[in-house]
């Protein structure tokens, strides 16, 4: 008998919002339930996937059973979560379902700012940066305060849908402690995100990627080159499956003013 065809992602092993899918799937214990399809972020898509997407080069992609095509990393964990049901990462009651919306609505902003002060090459801006980021922390502390639990880390009892979409990002931000030493404040009004985003990184669902790899893979983010783009005088991206990232010297932490060469980082098999 010919095995049942699973669905198919086609994901970037270390982008944030595939990882979603990977987190929400380890979460129901279903990770086998999905194939995943590396694509290489380091060359134009191939011809067969832009066919899949309409054109679209933005992943993960999710190409179900019968060949449909889903889009956008929060809709392909909605599907996921309804088509995996149990057991649910979502909230039932309708009440903590809206809540966690609410909440999970934030991440936006959030990442829009994150991935902008790492890949500023600005050294005027940085403080500015530095500052708007803190305010997205800082909404998310005053949010949990008012709707989360009191005897839990997380916005409610368990690790659910909210984290399961802010936890890939909070991994992603290493490379701004890296890159910019950027640090939450010691200070009561970063309490409450500080203890959510520390449950968040040490749950076991969220063993997909680790500090090195963001550091590593990320340098050119760092010189504000995202998506695979090579920078001047570079012939390999950062983000190239070979050599491995494990193979590869921690790169230098000065992001600004020069760039480090492919043999630096390890790029030149």
């Amino acid at each position: 008998m010919t095995p049942a065809r699973k669905p198919i992602v086609y994901h970037i092993p270390v982008c944030p919002f595939c990882q979603r899918l990977e987190i929400l799937l380890a979460l129901k214990g279903r990770r086998d339930a999905v194939e995943f399809r590396v694509v290489d972020v380091t060359v134009p898509r191939p011809d067969w996937l832009l066919q899949k997407t309409r054109g679209a080069t933005a992943l993960p992609v999710l190409e179900t059973e019968s060949g449909a095509i889903l889009r956008e990393s929060l809709v392909i964990l909605q599907y996921l979560e309804d088509r995996f049901p149990e057991p649910p990462v979502a909230q039932r009651d309708p009440y903590r379902r809206a809540v966690e919306g609410m909440l999970a609505a934030l991440e936006r902003e959030f990442c829009s700012h994150g991935y902008a002060f790492v890949m500023n090459q600005d050294t005027a801006r940085r403080d500015g940066l530095r500052q708007d980021l803190l305010r997205e922390y800082a909404q998310l502390d005053g949010f949990l305060v008012q709707h989360g639990a009191s005897a839990s880390p997380f916005l409610f009892e368990r690790f659910g849908w909210a984290e399961t979409v802010f936890t890939p990002l909070f991994m992603r931000f290493w490379f701004l402690d890296y890159y910019e030493a950027f640090e939450l404040p010691e200070d009561p009004g970063f309490a409450r995100v500080r203890a959510w985003r520390e449950a968040c990184l040490a749950h076991p669902a969220a063993r997909q990627v680790t500090r090195e790899q963001i550091v590593k893979l990320y340098y050119d983010y760092a010189q504000g080159a995202g998506n695979g783009a090579l920078l001047p005088g570079r012939s390999r991206s950062s983000f190239v499956f070979e050599p491995h990232w494990r193979d590869r010297p921690w790169p230098p932490q000065e992001k600004y003013g020069r760039c480090a060469n492919d043999r630096e980082l390890g790029l030149l098999a």
